[in-house]
């Protein structure tokens, strides 16, 4: 499976939406290199507009574009698109329910070396409870292409999360549709449910449980919100235990979502795999991803442990 970066071909969607559509207009907060804004810049720069170090101006601004009509691309790092501009995203995007799409890139503790304050653990849990946002995580590059073209012909305000790292493509990604997850792998002793970044590591869980005589199933949900209640009812129905995988907090996140579906329609035994409570700090990525409990061989065992419960 190729490697490749999710940012780069978010980059070049936007020069594709670019050329096709006027109303596209693109915003950055003098990061247009690290998230491939500066593709856009390039080829359309009479729309590309950059703010500098003004994360909550560029929010703001963003709001007013969208309300003269413009389909607007905003993006940045993930901790300062959620945490530093939280107020403009919600008062200013969401409340209006404004054609603002928020493409934030350096999402999870694969940031790597920039360490705890550049580590957005915490995006998802901020923006999932404000009412018109959806918000989806790509699991591989393809699928990140697909999430910005859903999100440029649907309207209302998007959250789409990308990591820093290469990302491998998945041989056998299902076809992408908002709102929906797809199976990856089907088994009949527990179910794994995860998205972006632990999506490969999940696979190669999978492949370690293989040779125990362990047989998953494991679920892609890209779309966080809106979750696809259906699927995870019916993995429930079918499997008693059901591992959620997260490179985001326990708290707030995909391990939060799934869990409340269950809890109202079809309750089971649920377990998760993410960062429990803590911060991040400096490292390169594989090294934090072992030392926070998320590779491929921390979920194989903790799926081995909720086997045994």
């Amino acid at each position: 499976m190729e490697k490749l970066y999710a940012r780069d071909i978010y980059g070049k969607t936007l020069v594709e939406l670019g050329k096709q559509d006027p109303r596209s207009i693109v915003l950055d907060a003098d990061l247009s290199g690290s998230t491939r804004t500066s593709f856009f810049a390039n080829e359309v720069p009479d729309r590309f507009f950059n703010f500098g170090v003004a994360e909550q101006n560029m929010m703001a601004t963003a709001a007013g574009f969208a309300a003269s009509g413009k389909i607007v691309f905003a993006s940045t790092f993930a901790m300062f698109a959620s945490a530093r501009a939280l107020d403009q995203v919600r008062n200013s995007i969401c409340y209006n329910n404004f054609d603002v799409k928020i493409v934030a890139t350096h999402g999870g503790i694969t940031v790597g070396e920039d360490g705890a304050s550049h580590q957005a653990l915490e995006d998802i849990n901020f923006l999932r409870a404000i009412p018109n946002m959806k918000i989806v995580i790509p699991a591989d590059a393809p699928e990140a292409r697909d999430a910005v073209l859903a999100a440029a012909n649907t309207p209302g305000p998007f959250y789409i999360r990308l990591g820093r790292s290469k990302v491998l493509t998945l041989a056998d990604r299902g076809e992408f549709a908002l709102g929906k997850g797809y199976l990856l792998e089907k088994g009949e002793n527990l179910a794994i449910i995860t998205c972006g970044a632990l999506v490969p590591e999940a696979l190669a869980a999978c492949r370690e449980l293989n040779k125990e005589g362990i047989s998953p199933t494991l679920a892609n949900l890209h779309t966080i919100k809106p979750i696809d209640e259906e699927l995870i009812v019916d993995i429930a129905k079918t499997h008693k235990r059901i591992l959620v995988c997260e490179e985001h907090q326990v708290i707030g996140g995909l391990f939060s979502a799934v869990s409340e579906v269950l809890v109202r329609k079809f309750p089971v035994k649920v377990d998760r795999v993410g960062i429990e409570d803590r911060f991040g700090q400096s490292g390169v990525p594989r090294e934090l991803l072992d030392f926070y409990g998320l590779s491929a061989n921390s979920i194989a065992q903790k799926a081995k442990e909720l086997l045994r419960q």
